[in-house]
């Protein structure tokens, strides 16, 4: 079997492009020829991508290009004269490649994999301007709700009318999360929830809990991700357990003011940042957590993270809207809060630190086990070759 896979590539790398990867070398163990095509705005896959698709970041270009990216529809069209694919597998496409590549692909099968908001949400949060999930479906509200400035609430009309367009020409639509699913359905997009995978620790991981309270923070540094409720949290929980410490792994906008947070909380050495960190690093820094904490704002769609922390016998501290609230077992993986609560926050690092919770600091190796035989990559792999079959045989 023949795969295209094509997906934007952001930056800085997240969960889309950690899985894309996945899937890529997963899908190339088998039977199977798998090409790659993506923007050129991030780095390629490291350069790999078989097919690159120019865009920019500047906001004038990116503005009519995130409606219709020729250079992107041009490269598809490339793609399938001489790779000539059975299906193809698109992932994220709104920021770089556009939906028109949905319109050039409609020829060929094709899966569409859903793992954020941005088919139904212009800004792709669902996250109102005071930080509380948004409930209300696409349109008018998102200009009167002070989400979009007008010019920008004009420009998306034509781009959400191909979005939604180009989406009743997509063969399978995949959620990476029964929330994401509900959340597609309420505007009128069929899916099917499928779970996606996340590896297993590497040989050399071994968890040394710290002697004293260690909290761990992977990911963005953006509003969204609720960074700074976690730091105003931990700075009230230091006060009672002065040797508790944070560390913020990742990189983000939010970081200089997340720097001035620290300072005039008078947390010194108490927060340290590592900036961002390729994939091994990452997996490094959970070693000797007592918890890793997922404070999110919005309704995370999965939080790739979260898995990959509790296959690792890390117990997870994550808010309780999205995918998160799927993921984390309340009292047997982890603890879970309301989105946005500072003191319930409080309360799940002060259950932590206290030793209230999770006493060894670890999982159990039966609820990592669980975790990791559901999120197993040889069985999501499995289950999308039965999918791509099953899609080229209905259109056959």
């Amino acid at each position: 079997m023949r795969v295209l896979l094509a997906s934007d590539w952001q930056r800085q790398p997240g969960g889309v492009e950690a899985y894309v990867t996945w899937v890529r070398a997963g899908l190339a163990c088998g039977r199977n020829e798998v090409r790659l095509l993506t923007s050129g705005v991030g780095p390629a896959a490291g350069g790999t991508a078989d097919f690159v698709a120019w865009g920019t970041e500047r906001v004038a270009a990116q503005a009519a290009l995130q409606i219709v990216n020729p250079f992107a529809v041009a490269r598809v069209r490339e793609a399938l004269r001489h790779f000539r694919p059975d299906v193809v597998l698109v992932n994220a496409f709104a920021f770089h490649l556009s939906p028109a590549i949905l319109i050039a692909l409609r020829a060929v099968p094709t899966v569409l994999c859903v793992a954020d908001y941005k088919p139904v949400c212009p800004l792709g949060t669902k996250l109102l301007p005071d930080h509380t999930l948004c409930r209300e479906r696409a349109g008018l509200v998102c200009w009167r709700a002070g989400c979009l400035g007008l010019a920008h609430w004009l420009r998306d009309q034509p781009r959400y009318a191909l979005i939604h367009g180009a989406l009743r020409g997509v063969d399978r639509i995949l959620a990476c999360s029964e929330w994401v699913r509900r959340s597609l359905a309420a505007d009128g997009i069929e899916a099917e929830h499928v779970h996606l995978p996340v590896p297993e620790p590497g040989a050399a991981f071994g968890r040394v809990p710290a002697d004293h309270p260690l909290f761990v923070y992977c990911g963005r540094l953006s509003v969204e991700k609720g960074v700074p409720l976690l730091v105003r949290a931990f700075a009230r929980l230091h006060a009672a357990h002065p040797r508790a410490r944070l560390r913020i792994v990742g990189e983000g906008r939010e970081r200089p003011s997340l720097d001035g947070m620290v300072r005039t909380l008078g947390l010194g050495e108490s927060v340290t940042f590592t900036g961002w960190l390729p994939a091994s690093g990452v997996e490094q820094e959970l070693t000797d957590a007592w918890a890793l904490v997922a404070p999110s704002l919005w309704a995370e769609p999965l939080g790739f993270v979260a898995l990959e922390a509790i296959v690792r016998r890390v117990p997870v501290i994550a808010s309780r809207a999205g995918g998160l609230g799927e993921t984390v077992e309340d009292g047997t993986s982890g603890l879970i809060f309301p989105n946005g609560d500072e003191d319930a926050l409080l309360g799940c690092l002060e259950a932590v630190a206290s030793g209230r919770a999770f006493p060894a600091h670890m999982l159990a190796d039966d609820v990592a086990r669980r975790a990791a035989d559901l999120h197993a990559m040889e069985r999501h792999i499995h289950r999308l070759r039965a999918i791509f079959a099953e899609t080229i045989s209905s259109r056959a």
